[in-house]
């Protein structure tokens, strides 16, 4: 035996250092470090939270130096000049409609399609990454980016909001007023619950991003799925359907914003978002776990 060949011994074989390693590898975070940090790096991202932050800006400079009417705009638009709280929450109610969504569709569109036309994903799972673990990766970094877009949203509109306009007791729409702090913690809660919602978008778009390799196509796909939503939730003669939509519930975030809050439509919304986010997300792994990677 040479020298420099080591000596491989019934010990080291059974050496307690090795045992632990494979268990490490599975509760690492760093692949989703690694992918926080590849959607926090991409400019087209960067941009994306510049528009949803710009947003409530505009409204709190446009209700300052112009009052709006009575009658016009959401509740929350006419309420704007009382508190400046209420600033993040017209702005979450007016980009609800529209730029959130995009803002998930983007990221899910980007989750596994966006591999595959870059043909980073064959090389992923060699790593050596997990199908399901590669998987439920990109969902957390999904639900994440849902938390930072809300965020940026509700940091920017109560900075603008607060500069322009005060704070105070805030008026509840029960009528009553409940102290800053108070206020301050249902602005919170209106944000997980807006939250939850598209993160429950975000398994919706990840079962797309799986069957596609354009992640532009799986981008707009999801964003027709928002649009169809909506209509189909204006539409009373479908009523029955309505409460198995999506975004049937998302504007009852205006409920916790009651003295006392009213739950009974917020955690139907929450059983909804999880139901979605259960199907959809089983759906993402059955055909994730059986698609020939090829790119």
């Amino acid at each position: 035996m040479s020298a420099a060949e080591p000596v491989v011994t019934e010990a080291s074989e059974r050496s307690p250092v090795a045992g632990p390693a494979p268990l490490r590898r599975r509760l690492s975070t760093r692949l989703l470090r690694s992918e926080l940090r590849l959607i926090a790096g991409r400019r087209r991202n960067q941009m994306g939270l510049l528009v949803l932050a710009a947003v409530p800006v505009l409204i709190a400079v446009a209700v300052r130096i112009s009052s709006p009417r009575e009658g016009r705009g959401p509740d929350f638009l006419s309420s704007i000049t009382s508190n400046g709280l209420f600033v993040p929450l017209a702005a979450l109610s007016v980009e609800l409609g529209l730029f959130l969504p995009l803002a998930i569709a983007m990221l899910a569109g980007d989750s596994v399609a966006g591999e595959a036309n870059l043909g980073t994903l064959r090389y992923l799972l060699t790593v050596p990454v997990g199908r399901t673990r590669l998987l439920v990766t990109k969902y957390a970094s999904l639900v994440i980016g849902a938390v930072w877009g809300v965020a940026v949203v509700v940091v920017a509109g109560a900075v603008a909001g607060i500069a322009l306009f005060g704070t105070g007791p805030m008026p509840t729409l029960s009528g009553s007023e409940i102290s800053f702090g108070a206020a301050v913690w249902r602005v919170v809660l209106v944000s997980l619950y807006i939250a939850a919602g598209l993160a429950a978008l975000g398994a919706v778009g990840l079962f797309i991003s799986t069957l596609t390799e354009q992640p532009l196509a799986a981008t707009v796909a999801l964003m027709i799925f928002t649009i169809l939503s909506w209509i189909a939730d204006s539409v009373p003669q479908i009523s029955w359907l309505h409460p198995w939509l999506l975004v049937d519930q998302w504007m009852a975030f205006g409920d916790l914003l009651r003295d006392p809050p009213f739950w009974d439509n917020v955690a139907q919304g929450l059983r909804v978002d999880l139901g979605y986010a259960v199907v959809f997300g089983l759906l993402a792994w059955a055909r994730f776990a059986g698609k020939d990677i090829t790119s």
